[in-house]
């Protein structure tokens, strides 16, 4: 229970971060992908000041047996760059750049009760169910992946 109260306690501290800074907002995104037109540098200050405030946590964790809140640290260990990687990546960012949004603004923006927002989170959760029946019945290489997802 623990566990639960502090990931709906991190999860609404980072929604309320994404509508503070208005990176929510497609538009924003768009303005940022947009080199040649009117850039709009904010989403890269977000993303810094995002890994000032990650780098210490994962600094500390790297060198911790256990959660504060309980329960193993399982900190990523994969160093390889492999196709599964390098595909997930490239889909990930063309849906990126085609709608402006991606999944954590995408769950925010549904608290304005945007209907493309809507669209979105379910086409995203029809994609996770997809990707994991995939996993399951066809590349048992990838069973290990969905389970994480």
């Amino acid at each position: 229970m623990k566990r639960n109260i502090f990931a709906l306690g991190a999860g609404l501290i980072f929604g309320l971060g994404l509508c503070l800074s208005g990176m929510y907002e497609p538009a924003k995104v768009i303005g940022f992908l947009d080199l040649d037109g009117a850039w709009d540098p904010s989403l890269a200050f977000v993303m810094g000041g995002a890994i000032v405030v990650a780098l210490p946590a994962f600094f500390v964790a790297r060198r911790r047996a256990a959660a504060w809140i309980g329960g193993a640290i399982d900190l990523p260990r994969a160093q390889a760059i492999d196709a599964p990687l390098v595909v997930g990546s490239a889909v990930f960012g063309i849906g990126w750049g085609l709608g402006g949004v991606c999944p954590a603004p995408g769950v925010a923006d549904l608290g304005f009760l945007n209907p493309g927002a809507a669209i979105f989170v379910v086409s995203m959760a029809a994609g996770m169910l997809i990707f994991r029946a995939a996993a399951d019945r066809r590349l048992p290489g990838l069973k290990l992946l969905a389970q994480d997802a």
